[in-house]
């Protein structure tokens, strides 16, 4: 069995998908919830997405849904392609118990389409914290530059999916909850 040959930077198709998302930054969007078989209150009231802060290397997206702020996407570059963490924070700034959970690419995607199943921490914190369903996860990034931007969850028995308007650009949101923390 032939060795997997390791990558040594993100795949031409990684970087399009990055540069893309980057060039959005410092604007936000409404979403709206398209799929949801297990709706949540959580995932209730307004939802915009802000293009925040972004490097040559890493994007930061706090989703925000109705006042809670709490949440912040961050997609970054890797030796191997593309990562992508779950950032939360409470009210105060201090992180959650349940955060920087995620994964990396394991394909090299395209330009319009990014998946991350889960990785070994994010699997670790979800049998830490009574969530053995989510260690199947798998998170998808869909990016169409002059439509439509779409953050999905995946795994068996569970689909969710928030597309985001990029017609549209709305007034930016409250920065997320520990913004001024929020590097990894």
């Amino acid at each position: 069995m032939a060795a997997k040959a390791v990558q040594a930077e993100p795949t031409a198709p990684q970087l399009a998908f990055f540069n893309q998302l980057s060039a959005l930054c410092g604007q936000s969007f409404i979403g709206k919830v398209v799929e949801d078989n297990q709706p949540s209150p959580a995932f209730s009231g307004e939802m915009l997405m802000h293009v925040r802060d972004c490097s040559a290397s890493e994007i930061q997206i706090p989703f925000v849904v109705g006042e809670n702020r709490s949440r912040t996407w961050i997609i970054s570059k890797t030796a191997d392609g593309l990562r992508l963490k779950h950032q939360h924070k409470h009210q105060d700034g201090t992180d959650d118990v349940s955060t920087l959970y995620g994964g990396d690419t394991v394909s090299e995607g395209s330009a319009q389409h990014q998946s991350f199943p889960a990785d070994a921490y994010s699997k670790d914190l979800f049998l830490r914290t009574s969530m053995p369903q989510s260690t199947g996860n798998t998170w998808h990034l869909y990016l169409y530059p002059q439509d439509r931007f779409s953050y999905r969850l995946s795994r068996e028995g569970r689909e969710f999916r928030v597309d985001f308007d990029l017609t549209k650009p709305v007034a930016t949101p409250a920065a997320a909850w520990g913004a001024e923390k929020n590097s990894i």
